[in-house]
């Protein structure tokens, strides 16, 4: 028997092994820290592991019959398949679920008035199926200007500004980056601003003081300043400031939320929260398990103490304190497996700001965690890109209150 017969199921059982410990994680949480970004990649990496699983099967298939290891590299290619075609599955059921949510909240013509030029430019497909595979292009350009918004305590504080290939006025649209509240810069997520910049948004990308050295309330207070610096000099970049709306992630988000909501910041269109806090105090309370990024430790950085020590910075530094008045229309994103913020802290916000009156929309994704997007090709981040563009549209460009 030739000698390439003999080597090659052992070969195959090898390669089965390692896609199933990638596939395992589309259903595992990433216990720690360094697991983490396995989680969040493996489902959003899911038609690949399809892919790869695919020839990796027929091979063993062929030395099934006569190799015990050939048998077990079949099988175990098997079981990656459907592990990798979960999240797939999933996508087409929640894809019809977010539209039917999207004209429940916001009418079934919710992008009557939207321009058709912005609607041209618009995803034509919730998940494009070529682009799980070739990749996102998210067009644009780099940003055209770095502008110093303040110095508060001689910290210098800049944004990006991402400005649109025609002349304005464009709606602004505010995005706040995450990462805890401890670090993070103006130029993460870049091709979400290339993005919306290239279809008619003009994007300024903020910064703000990071724990432990700034603690609460430093980081909201240079978003306000940010959205004031925004008010009165983006029309100099073609904004029209009287339609500005903010989006953010993690810690972004709740920064972008609590902007939004608080009294004396400057109106606002909509808000578009990804995977944001809610709710300070439930979060210390309700950590979750696993808690690869230890969230106590996270938010008393933040606050510089525990609800029991620093009450007024839980209480203060919680968008949910504020659902209880109608507020901005509110997007709210998240992954049902989210091991950083728990879902169900979003759906609290979203039941609180829907009883007061206020527009909120909540989609959630049922294979997805904390960060998902940070593949922007992926299920997850192409099926929220989808509905944010079309709910910030409805948002920037309605003619009339619904």
């Amino acid at each position: 028997m030739p000698r390439e017969h003999l080597i090659r199921p052992w070969l195959s059982l090898v390669a089965s092994l390692v896609l199933l410990f990638a596939a395992a994680w589309t259903v595992l949480p990433g216990p720690i820290a360094v697991l983490l970004p396995l989680a969040v990649g493996a489902p959003e990496l899911s038609a690949w592991l399809v892919v790869i699983a695919v020839p990796i099967g027929l091979t063993a298939a062929l030395d099934a019959r006569r190799r015990r290891a050939g048998a077990i590299a079949l099988g175990v290619s098997v079981v990656c398949a459907a592990l990798a075609l979960a999240p797939l599955m999933q996508a087409g059921r929640a894809t019809r679920r977010f539209a039917l949510t999207m004209s429940d909240v916001l009418g079934e013509d919710y992008l009557r008035d939207v321009t058709p030029e912005a609607r041209a430019g618009m995803r034509r497909r919730p998940i494009q199926v070529v682009d799980l595979f070739r990749g996102f292009d998210p067009g644009g350009r780099a940003p055209t200007a770095a502008v110093l918004f303040g110095s508060p305590d001689g910290q210098p504080l800049r944004m990006d500004v991402y400005t649109p290939p025609s002349g304005g006025p464009h709606p602004a649209l505010v995005q706040i980056y995450g990462g805890a509240w401890q670090r993070g810069h103006p130029g993460n997520n870049a091709s979400s601003a290339r993005y919306f910049a290239a279809r008619g948004y003009v994007v300024f990308a903020l910064d703000y003081r990071h724990a432990p050295q700034w603690r609460w309330p430093a980081q909201i207070d240079d978003v306000r300043t940010g959205l004031a610096w925004v008010q009165k000099h983006g029309a100099d970049y073609g904004a029209d400031v009287s339609r500005i709306a903010l989006v953010g992630r993690s810690a972004g988000a709740h920064l972008a939320l609590l902007a939004a909501y608080m009294p004396g910041g400057p109106p606002v269109r909509a808000v578009v929260s990804y995977y944001g806090p809610t709710d300070l105090v439930g979060g210390y309370r309700e950590p979750p398990r696993p808690d690869p990024l230890d969230v106590r430790a996270i938010l008393e950085t933040f606050t510089g103490g525990t609800p029991d020590t620093a009450p007024a910075a839980y209480h203060d530094g919680s968008p949910l304190t504020y659902a209880g008045r109608p507020q901005p229309p509110t997007l709210l994103i998240y992954g049902s497996r989210d091991h950083v913020v728990s879902p169900h802290f979003g759906a609290t916000l979203h039941a609180r700001l829907r009883a007061a009156g206020t527009t909120s929309v909540l989609l959630e994704l049922p294979w997805a965690e904390h960060a998902f997007d940070a593949i922007p090709f992926g299920p997850g981040a192409q099926l929220s890109l989808y509905h944010t563009e079309r709910f910030l549209a409805w948002a920037t460009q309605r003619k009339s209150e619904r």
